[in-house]
């Protein structure tokens, strides 16, 4: 059964998709206009009305937050399968990076509803994961458009960015796999007391790799910037994501090793981090 911030999350989110997709597609069936910017312009707008509505609706009261990221997260899938459509075809990769970071966001909510419903909150849709992550966004997106106004030709190789979407939607499998093998013990933040249920998973993904849920998120980060086509962004993501994980599966390995003891460093002999040249913390 789904928690009530779960619940809330779900028909914000759907509702916002349902209401600017009508609106928006009855438009372009319509032919109310042949103009992109027009067609942009009415998605902006009825976009701005549903955050408008859920603001309305959900201010004051604890889902509000929640409710809110959820809706933006809506009408932004909906917005990517409108470029990924009908955008110029030097734009419409941007549309399918839309579709895979709004499903990123809204499934890491609902699977931490899932096995973590009292923990749940509006940061568990990991959007502003940190300054850093946030600048890296903005970054692609600024690669992006740049190429693509004086390279457009250079956003049309079509195969290359599919490989790039099939690394993403893997790596999203392999993290929400991860998330729902571990269950109750696993969470957003490292933890540095062990509960009493907590346990030491071995099994399913965790018997490929220590850590299956970075390796999953580790992946779908480069993912997107091939998906992109975004060459600069393709190395620096690399490079940023390797030494982020790095120093968060050193410390997490800390803390693991307190807890389970010589049960983890067995563990360790047996499987891998799951990320190259990351060997994690041994004793």
């Amino acid at each position: 059964m789904a928690c009530l911030q779960v619940k809330i999350a779900l028909k914000s989110f759907f509702l916002s998709f349902f209401i600017v997709t009508i609106i928006g597609f009855l438009q372009i069936y319509y032919n109310f206009t042949n103009s992109f910017a027009n067609v942009a312009g009415t998605f902006a707008c009825t976009i701005f009305v549903v955050l408008v509505i859920t603001k309305l609706y959900f201010q004051g009261y604890y889902p509000f937050q929640i409710a809110i990221r959820a809706a933006f997260l809506g009408c932004v899938l909906s917005l990517g399968i409108f470029v990924k459509l009908v955008a110029p075809p030097h734009i419409q990769l941007f549309g399918g990076y839309m579709i895979v970071m709004a499903f990123f966001h809204f499934s890491e909510f609902v699977a931490i509803g899932i096995v973590q419903p009292k923990f749940v909150n509006k940061d568990s849709f990991v959007i502003n994961h940190s300054p850093q992550y946030i600048t890296a966004a903005v970054t692609s997106w600024v690669e992006f458009f740049i190429e693509s106004y004086f390279f457009p030709g250079m956003k049309q190789v079509e195969w290359l960015s599919n490989v790039g979407l099939l690394i993403c939607v893997s790596g999203e499998l392999l993290r929400k796999t991860a998330m729902l093998t571990a269950g109750s013990n696993f969470n957003h933040l490292i933890q540095c007391e062990k509960f009493s249920n907590h346990t030491l998973v071995t099994t399913g993904v965790y018997s490929w790799f220590r850590h299956p849920s970075y390796v999953g998120w580790f992946y779908w980060s480069i993912g997107t910037q091939v998906l992109l086509l975004n060459p600069l962004c393709v190395l620096a993501y690399t490079l940023a994501s390797w030494l982020f994980f790095k120093t968060r599966i050193e410390i997490e390995e800390i803390t693991l090793l307190n807890f389970f003891g010589q049960n983890y460093c067995d563990y360790q002999e047996k499987v891998s981090t799951g990320i190259p040249f990351i060997e994690g913390y041994k004793i």
